[in-house]
């Protein structure tokens, strides 16, 4: 049978679970290079999504989505490489092509 805790204890669990998550959290240098080139691609997908604001379409709402995702996720160990961020740029202002049909009068 658990045992309920007070207030007390539950906030002292709390702040020792806080302390151990700080001592092992890890610490990432990053080199200038690699600062230079995330803030690069944070201005371009920025500007992306600002300049796409207003225009219509699935392939828009995608496109910014997968921007947003981009900016929320910086701080990721994987992050794209160089094509696909490009793709990433571009998808709000392309369109998809369109489907083909074999409807022939």
């Amino acid at each position: 049978m658990a045992r309920k805790l007070t207030p007390l204890q539950e906030s002292e669990a709390r702040r020792k679970a806080a302390e151990e998550a700080k001592k092992n959290k890890k610490v990432v240098v990053r080199t200038d290079e690699e600062k230079a080139l995330r803030k690069e691609r944070v201005e371009k997908a920025k500007d992306a999504l600002s300049r796409s604001v207003g225009m219509k379409g699935d392939h828009v709402t995608s496109g910014r989505a997968a921007l947003k995702d981009f900016l929320r996720n910086l701080n990721d160990p994987k992050q794209p490489d160089e094509g696909r961020f490009q793709q990433l740029i571009e998808a709000p202002f392309k369109a998809p092509p369109k489907k083909r049909s074999n409807d022939r009068f």
